[in-house]
């Protein structure tokens, strides 16, 4: 088959990129919103307590997709991805001028819109890992990455706009002259929480739309590579395309599960036989350390991020969730120059990140009066610590998915269930400490607690 022109290629990447921001948009979104949302809703600041629960629900989406399969088989993963698009779309349109209607259930006031709504767009988010991933099995394996780009950008994309939106700015007034402090004035916000929903929608439209571009487009892309290929050597590989003696600049990518010999040599072996068997110790490897970085990212450590960056003040905050959100994206595109291919690199890199991850967690146990508060290297390392915690879990997940791309799709869909249960094991295991027990506390805005 011709390589297709460069220009198709960046195009067919984009559209990648769009259809995976699609992906988490919606509950990310939802998310970041809750500052402005909880001021006008009857749960007040028991509501994110409320979305992790609705979140953890929304895995049933797994069972629905599995059910699919069971009773459709051979019908591929458009109808699942169309369905979890519209479920998106059309959410997050009723959402926008939904969110505050509220009724009595059980005697008391609550926000029956937003929560029915928000369940909806959580079973959505929580299938589209096993719907859209299985697809990128016919893609070749760069397409992989710019999918996990596309998902880091449905994290930093609701951030910033939430920042365009003014979310939680304050003053907080002079001292009186015993000392004490007035209350904090809050901003309102420079557009309406509708506005943020709609802005969302149209979003979500735009990627089911690139969807329908990359199907148009997927013919003409080269086909996933079947054959193992020349050595790059051992480790580390370039993930970009390369140009063969016979081939032009077609994509052929040295494919982690099917090794040549001499690439096996300083790495792990992985015989040719055995590439493609799920179970394989390796596998089970990969899809053990998928499972643990998904839990730490998406569970353990959202649920303390404001613990720990709070008490450095709210700049320090809103960098660690701008920064922190970009460093997804960029681990994305180291992933596409540089790919780590041994177990034992990845793990290694894991273990970094998890040494970053109990710095953090140190912190939001000590809150409200962690080290260095209320000194600029105090805000700086935390800052510091969360881009490089989030920036390396993003890359271990994306370079253990890229070597997952190789088995196909069963392998891929494997990859999807594991970053969901990874991601419900942490929300389940955050649930008790931070809503039922209390262990992390959390300081006054404009109040010293500390006498710093």
């Amino acid at each position: 088959m011709a390589a297709p022109p460069p220009s198709q290629l960046v195009l067919a990447h984009l559209l990648v990129a769009l259809f995976g921001v699609g992906s988490w948009a919606a509950v990310n979104g939802v998310w970041v919103e809750l500052p402005v949302v909880v001021k006008y809703l009857p749960e007040g600041w028991s509501l994110p307590s409320y979305l992790s629960v609705l979140v953890a629900l929304g895995n049933l989406g797994l069972l629905v997709v599995t059910l699919w399969g069971r009773l459709a088989r051979g019908k591929g993963e458009q109808v699942p991805i169309r369905v979890v698009q519209l479920l998106n779309v059309v959410g997050m349109a009723l959402l926008a001028p939904l969110w505050g209607h509220k009724a009595l259930v059980g005697g008391h006031s609550h926000s029956v819109g937003f929560l029915t709504l928000t369940f909806l767009l959580a079973l959505a988010c929580c299938a589209s890992n096993v719907t859209f991933l299985p697809y990128l099995s016919h893609l070749p394996p760069p397409f992989l990455r710019s999918f996990f780009l596309g998902q880091g950008l449905s994290a930093l994309l609701p951030c910033v706009l939430a920042l365009a939106q003014g979310v939680g700015r304050l003053e907080c007034p002079p001292a009186s002259s015993n000392g004490t402090l007035g209350n904090p004035h809050y901003f309102p916000e420079r557009f309406s929480a509708s506005s943020f929903f709609w802005a969302l929608t149209a979003l979500l439209a735009t990627s089911a739309a690139a969807f329908q571009g990359l199907l148009l487009l997927s013919p003409s892309l080269p086909p996933p590579p079947s054959e193992p290929s020349g050595d790059l050597g051992p480790g580390l590989q370039a993930g970009f395309p390369r140009a063969g003696p016979d081939e032009g600049a077609g994509e052929d990518e040295v494919l982690p599960l099917q090794e040549s010999p001499s690439q096996a040599v300083g790495t792990i072996p992985s015989p040719n036989a055995e590439a493609h068997r799920l179970l394989s110790a390796r596998n089970a490897c990969l899809l053990g350390l998928l499972t643990t970085t998904s839990s730490l990212t998406n569970g353990v450590l959202p649920a303390v991020q404001s613990f720990s960056c709070l008490p450095y003040g709210r700049l320090a905050y809103h960098l660690a969730v701008v920064l922190g959100s970009a460093a997804n994206p960029l681990a994305c595109f180291l992933a596409m120059g540089v790919l780590c291919r041994t177990l034992v690199g990845l793990a290694g890199l894991a273990l970094l990140g998890v040494l970053l991850g109990s710095y953090l967690m140190t912190l939001a146990i000590l809150s409200p009066c962690p080290p260095l508060v209320g000194t600029l290297a105090g805000v700086a390392l935390v800052v510091v610590s969360w881009v490089l915690c989030l920036g390396l879990f993003s890359y271990v997940k994306v370079a253990t998915s890229s070597l997952l791309h190789g088995g196909g799709r069963r392998a891929l869909m494997a990859a999807g269930v594991a970053i969901q249960v990874g991601s419900l094991l942490g929300a389940v295991a955050m649930f008790p400490p931070t809503s039922i027990y209390h262990v992390f506390h959390s300081g006054e805005d404009c109040v010293d607690e500390c006498g710093s």
